[in-house]
């Protein structure tokens, strides 16, 4: 007997891939049209919501019996497929714990919860084996990861965790707690030259990252950042969906920008 869902929307990227891992892609109807990781899904797949917006007609042809969604800035579209009688279950992970939470509560879902937690496993002891690494730095790098340019916005909860795991410290630790993007916004630019972070990475939500253009911002030149040249990208679907990706790739990436900084600078 097949268990749960048989036809699932996806509204974001994370538990589109978390399903194709799983297996049970087949199970998929519909996904984000920002789904980038897995570009067999994007070439399989109907793409049929943005993130803060869907095409509710178009969803409901689908016939889904279950509908996943990430974080209360889908609340309009939950709450519009419910009123069309719609099964939508919500997500709204902001830590690592919580991801691996919603990883298994899906995994769970789709009758592949031993599946699911050997998946997971894996990725625990990658992060298990990239914290003892970062445990034998000589020291720690301050860095500034920014979600968006124009405003600043600082790290989500899971990234800034994955930078310390990673082997760096946040610059903007007290910002993590706050979930929504506008809550982490550093009004005041002079701050980040302040903190002076060693590095600056960042991941402007599928917006191609510009170096130069940060560099060139007024006084950041007084960066250390800048000034070594430790300024990199790690792309938004690696980093910024709460998922897979963010536990994988995502912390494989800031681990090897922050190795790299410590043979040189450390």
């Amino acid at each position: 007997m097949t268990l749960g869902p048989q036809r699932i929307v996806c509204l974001t990227e994370e538990t589109t891939e978390w399903l194709y891992l799983l297996g049970q892609e087949s199970r998929i109807v519909g996904i984000s049209g920002y789904t980038v990781r897995l570009r067999r899904a994007r070439e399989e797949k109907p793409r049929v919501s943005a993130f803060t917006s869907a095409k509710i007609d178009k969803i409901l042809a689908l016939q889904p019996d279950c509908v996943l969604g990430f974080s209360d800035m889908q609340a309009d579209i939950a709450a519009a497929l419910i009123r069309a009688g719609v099964q939508v279950t919500v997500f709204n992970q902001r830590s690592v714990a919580e991801i691996f939470s919603v990883l298994y509560q899906v995994a769970a879902m789709v009758g592949q919860g031993e599946q699911g937690l050997a998946l997971m496993a894996d990725m625990q002891q990658q992060l298990v084996a990239i914290a003892k690494a970062a445990a034998t730095l000589p020291r720690r790098p301050k860095i500034y990861f920014e979600e968006w340019d124009m405003p600043h916005i600082s790290a989500i909860r899971w990234v800034s965790e994955l930078m310390g795991i990673a082997g760096g410290d946040d610059c903007f630790p007290e910002l993590t707690a706050q979930s929504l993007g506008k809550h982490r916004i550093i009004a005041d630019g002079a701050e980040i030259i302040r903190r002076d972070p060693d590095i600056i990475i960042g991941s402007w939500c599928g917006k191609k990252f510009r170096p130069e253009n940060v560099a060139a911002r007024a006084g950041w030149g007084e960066v250390k950042a800048v000034q070594t040249g430790q300024l990199f990208e790690i792309k938004s679907a690696d980093i910024l969906q709460p998922g897979p990706a963010a536990l994988t790739d995502g912390v494989a990436a800031l681990h090897r920008i922050v190795m790299a900084w410590s043979q040189t600078y450390a």
